[in-house]
């Protein structure tokens, strides 16, 4: 099962995400630029649940 790599963050809609960059995500794979995940605490607003480092995906 792979993760969905969301290209755009759900809060600002302005950071693009890009595969091989920095990105929060939750267990239900809400995506977040960096800068709106710490304003948040690190709390996903849509389930409450923990956002935590998005693996990166290596472009090939």
């Amino acid at each position: 099962m792979a993760l969905e790599m969301r290209e755009r963050c759900e809060r600002c809609e302005v950071e693009a995400l890009v595969p091989d960059g920095p990105a929060r995500i939750c267990s239900f794979e809400c995506s977040f630029c960096v800068p709106c995940a710490d304003a948040m605490d690190g709390v996903c607003p849509n389930c409450g649940g923990e956002l935590v480092a998005r693996p990166r995906r290596v472009r090939g």
